[in-house]
């Protein structure tokens, strides 16, 4: 039996789960805080976004290093976290930091939901 899920799981679960995180800050934080203001500094912290990013860095650079990856895991996890960037750090782009975080975080999870399906599909076999 391979180890391939276990260690896939080890990767994209944390992916995923900062992936959801992400999606989380952007879209029901801001909602949250007009019925608690206090929630309000965490929904625009800009050094929160960043540090989703950062977060998410090591878990993309180790899945796109895998062995087990394939070009269209490799494919959405690169442009989903060319969009967390871009979101996150190019500040010409502000405007729409919402929407591309948000695409950016489905992207990137969907490639660690494709990469985790692939891996734990060869594991069975």
């Amino acid at each position: 039996m391979s180890t391939t899920p276990s260690r896939s799981a080890a990767i994209d679960a944390p992916a995923i789960l900062f992936s959801g995180l992400c999606f989380v800050h952007c879209l029901i934080l801001p909602v949250l805080s007009a019925g608690l203001p206090s929630l309000g500094v965490l929904a625009e912290a800009e050094w929160l976004h960043k540090a989703f990013v950062v977060a998410a860095l090591p878990f993309s650079l180790i899945a796109l290093a895998s062995k087990s990856t394939n070009i269209i895991a490799s494919a959405l996890i690169v442009v989903g976290f060319s969009l967390l960037v871009a979101g996150a750090f190019v500040e010409a782009l502000h405007d729409y930091e919402t929407l591309l975080t948000v695409i950016g975080a489905t992207v990137l999870a969907s490639g660690h939901v494709v990469r985790w399906a692939r891996s734990g599909a060869a594991g069975q076999s």
